[in-house]
């Protein structure tokens, strides 16, 4: 059932429901999402070398990243939960402008996409470096975050026609 503007999480009533994916094909699917935090030059150096008090700042943000990948749809009222098959988390540091970027690939052989999951697990990533970093920079900044492509399912594959923030690389 979908609302009048085309939107799948209401009805067409305009309430909120969670989407009825009974009646479509086991099929698999994957996504991939990205986003950027920029920081102060020495916030990047200490996160670079691996000296933050707190411990390895990217070692720790791929794991919460991947835990919440798992935990989206506790986080996302109407998601579905989906048994992830792979989820990947990667980590580009970009010296020159101070930022790191976080890519996250989830995938599934399920009823619906994942989405949700890849966009959740590049949020908690970037997140877990601002509050690991947040004592010596408190003005970092998170952007440009957003799906680079999705691949399943009845309406096929899909890809951003601006698949990257600008950076330079390394």
């Amino acid at each position: 059932m979908t609302s009048e503007n085309g939107l799948t999480h209401f009805d067409s009533r305009g309430q909120a429901h969670m989407v009825d994916v009974a009646a479509k094909s086991i099929t698999h699917r994957c996504a991939t999402a990205q986003g950027v935090i920029r920081m102060h030059p020495s916030t990047f150096r200490i996160i670079a070398s691996g000296s933050a008090k707190k411990g390895d700042v990217i070692g720790i943000a791929r794991i919460a990243a991947i835990m919440a990948s798992k935990k989206t749809s506790e986080l996302v009222p109407l998601c579905h939960p989906l048994p992830l098959t792979h989820v990947a988390v990667d980590f580009d540091l970009h010296e020159k402008e101070s930022a790191v970027v976080c890519r996250a690939t989830c995938e599934t052989d399920g009823k619906t996409g994942v989405e949700m999951e890849a966009l959740t697990a590049v949020e908690i990533g970037l997140l877990t470096i601002y509050d690991m970093c947040k004592a010596i920079d408190r003005g970092m900044v998170l952007s440009d975050i957003r799906l680079l492509d999705k691949n399943g399912g009845k309406s096929g594959h899909w890809q951003s026609a601006d698949p990257a923030p600008k950076l330079a690389a390394g």
